[in-house]
């Protein structure tokens, strides 16, 4: 084992590359000078923005390209020669060099370095800057799943968490050395999620899975999660009431990048644990057991492959196949609610606050703390499902149950219009839209095996643009439009959101519904196939 090239050092530089390369949550920074500088119309304005988000959620041909160039099973290739013959490596060079491309692109149509392109040109450009999320993100989540899998729900809510604190941090590093130049903001967002990439991209290797309880150590990486959450918590508020002068400005970022290197000395500390186990069972036996999904030992997992809702242990599905299945389907019906109704949340967040009469002041503080409890969903969603799957045996589609019904609740506490509903419904459906995210490709993994996962759930994750163009675009703002005042189409009241949250609370009701008929169809399979390979590792 190297002290560069483990599966420690693995999880810290992906944490690195997941926390560089959000830059879709960040369009709000830099569209004012696209709109002004491209001449467009705000309906224009937002079909980039809507370019914008199909990339950033599509992932399909991140996951074909990382099931391609990844090894598995018996056609795992040792780490030391994955740099030369293929990897995971590749497909974050292909995020990267997509991240580039796209943002240099927009960036110097924005500065004059080239002719105003055609709209047509600069979605395609946008969508190819955000697309190139989707391969970095695959990336990290698939191959931390494949490191850990033991507690996948743990190392997944850990990369989505920070793929969510992204545009927090990437904010953080505009109003410090950028604040008022978003041209050169978007230079920087072309070179620094590759710069990172390429520092770290051969870091991201598969390694042989040892039969000892690891939890400590990811706990270790969660307690810096959760420390470096507080502290951009922090700064959002204080910077929402207090102007901070440049030398603060800096000191604070500065603080955040030291807590964002932790990471790295939670690895050495881990690798020389690992290290110190190793040699002790090195000394007993001549080399620790490759553990791989689909080779436990038959006898270990008696399936009863007649059940539609049984997928054998030794059977990957692969895309077509996995669209074939029920599962596949009902998993998508409640990420199209789950999801597009977090976003159209989101998206909305400004104009239901200023129509029930909140401040400017407020507004900003709980747009600011959206990303939050996105992040609050993910990193928790994560860890809630392992132990309600290591200590209790519940699948996790329970779970997932379980936040569609409190997802409804928060969509009637905002259409209720009660004081201080604002404070409260918004956040609720956050971290339920956060928790989500991490339990979808979690659930996915364990339904439709490991092999094709990052095709599978980036194919599921469509459902996320599809949702909120249709709840957002075809309901909440067709009828904010027609409740708005038609002289300068402004809206003020409890009138002008209620009718459409209580319609996002009957949608989230039917995926709640559907969610339901999923945990009682898969709960026998988790039963036989999951929880006894969970038993298996931790022998």
């Amino acid at each position: 084992m190297n002290w560069l090239t483990n599966r420690w050092t693995g999880v810290a530089a992906a944490i690195w590359i997941q926390w560089s390369c959000g830059s879709s949550y960040t369009f709000s920074i830099y569209s004012p000078l696209l709109k002004s500088t491209q001449n467009y119309s705000q309906s224009t304005l937002d079909t980039v923005s809507v370019f914008k988000d199909i990339g950033a959620n599509f992932g399909v041909l991140s996951g074909l390209l990382y099931s391609a160039v990844t090894p598995y099973g018996d056609r795992q290739i040792p780490s030391k020669w994955s740099c030369s013959f293929g990897g995971p490596w590749i497909v974050v060079a292909a995020g990267a060099v997509q991240c580039f491309v796209g943002f240099l692109f927009i960036w110097a149509s924005v500065v004059g370095l080239i002719h105003q392109p055609p709209v047509a040109v600069m979605c395609f450009f946008a969508w190819l800057a955000a697309n190139g999320q989707t391969f970095l993100n695959t990336t990290n989540v698939v191959t931390g799943l494949r490191n850990f899998p033991q507690y996948s729900g743990t190392i997944i809510g850990i990369m989505k968490g920070f793929l969510g604190l992204s545009g927090a941090i990437l904010i953080q590093l505009y109003h410090t050395f950028f604040d008022g130049d978003p041209a050169t903001f978007l230079l920087m967002l072309a070179c620094l999620p590759a710069i990172i990439s390429v520092l770290f991209m051969f870091l991201l290797r598969i390694y042989q899975v040892q039969d000892y309880d690891y939890k400590k150590h990811l706990d270790d990486f969660s307690v810096v999660t959760v420390i470096i959450v507080v502290y951009l918590m922090f700064i959002i508020i204080l910077q929402n009431f207090v102007s901070l002068p440049y030398w603060s400005r800096v000191f604070t970022f500065v603080v955040l990048m030291v807590l964002l290197a932790l990471p790295f000395g939670i690895a050495v500390k881990a690798h020389w644990e690992d290290s110190r186990i190793f040699s002790q069972a090195h000394s007993i036996e001549t080399a620790a057991p490759t553990i791989e999904y689909h080779e436990l030992p038959r006898e270990e997992v008696q399936v009863n492959n007649t059940l539609d809702d049984v997928l054998p242990l030794e059977q990957e599905k692969n895309l077509v196949q996995a669209i074939c299945t029920v599962e596949f389907w009902m998993l998508f019906v409640t990420m199209i609610s789950g999801l597009g109704s977090g976003l159209a949340t989101i998206n909305n967040m400004s104009q239901i606050g200023q129509s029930l009469g909140y401040s400017t002041i407020e507004i900003s503080n709980m747009v600011s703390l959206w990303s939050m409890w996105n992040f609050l969903g993910r990193f928790g969603g994560g860890h809630v499902s392992d132990y309600i799957m290591h200590k209790r045996g519940w699948p996790r589609p329970l779970l997932m149950t379980v936040t569609l019904g409190i997802m409804i609740l928060g969509h009637l506490i905002i259409a209720s219009g009660f004081p201080g509903n604002f404070y409260l419904g918004p956040v609720l459906v956050g971290i339920c839209y956060g928790t989500h995210w991490s339990l979808m490709p979690t659930i996915t993994s364990e339904i439709f095996g490991v092999k094709h996962m990052g095709t599978i759930f980036n194919t599921i994750a469509a459902s996320s643009p599809l949702g909120s163009y249709i709840l957002s675009v075809r309901v909440v703002g067709y009828i904010y439009d027609k409740e708005a005042n038609k002289e300068d189409n402004s809206c003020f009241g409890i009138h002008c959101f209620m009718l459409s949250f209580l319609i996002l609370a009957g949608l989230a009701f039917l995926a709640f519904l559907v969610g339901l008929a999923l945990y009682f169809r898969t709960q026998r399979f988790y039963k036989q196939v999951v929880l006894r390979k969970l038993n298996y590792y931790a022998r």
